[in-house]
């Protein structure tokens, strides 16, 4: 996962990474058969882990708000060049052409999506927010979770979108998709 942020998935070679892991390029190859199953193998792996901080937090017994303001901080990437997010951008780059790798980011993006809407419609049901539709609201925070990752990945200083801004336009934004009751 760090060869692939580091240096982009185009310019990592397998002899490289096999020189930086201790092993063969062969050994590699063989076990991951390309560089697009070498990033699905990273991103699953890294959203596993992820999955698993959403499984806690969803199963935490504090208010839906603190919930959805730490679903927002776990969302977000932590600087520009973020590993895990330099991973996901790496498979956007490369789902149009490849029918395994775009079932893929469906798969691992309705993860993200379903344990969203599980998150505003409990809080709803709790009276912690307003009565909302739990799938759209989801996905249209999502979309712009998408957007500000995407910014502090790539462009930090740049796109003038550092992760505390971020983190700051995504709460802003959620206050108004999210309301609380």
């Amino acid at each position: 996962m760090a060869a692939i942020a580091e240096d982009g998935l185009a310019s990592l070679t397998m002899s490289a990474l096999a020189d930086r892991l201790g092993t063969s390029g062969g050994h590699i190859l063989y076990y991951f058969g390309s560089k697009d199953r070498l990033l699905l193998a990273a991103l699953r792996w890294s959203e596993a882990a992820l999955a698993e901080e959403r499984r806690t937090l969803l199963a935490r017994r504090t208010p839906a708000e603190r919930k959805l303001d730490d679903f927002l901080r776990l969302y977000l990437p932590r600087g520009p060049r973020d590993p895990r997010w330099t991973l996901w951008i790496e498979l956007w780059a490369r789902t149009a052409g490849n029918p395994e790798l775009r079932d893929a980011q469906r798969e691992l993006d309705a993860d993200w999506q379903r344990d969203l809407e599980s998150l505003l419609a409990a809080g709803a049901a709790r009276g912690r927010f307003a009565p909302l539709d739990a799938t759209a609201r989801a996905s249209e925070l999502l979309a712009l979770l998408d957007g500000l990752s995407t910014r502090v990945v790539l462009g930090g200083e740049a796109t003038g979108q550092d992760p505390r801004s971020a983190l700051d336009a995504a709460r802003a934004a959620a206050a108004l998709l999210v309301p609380r009751a």
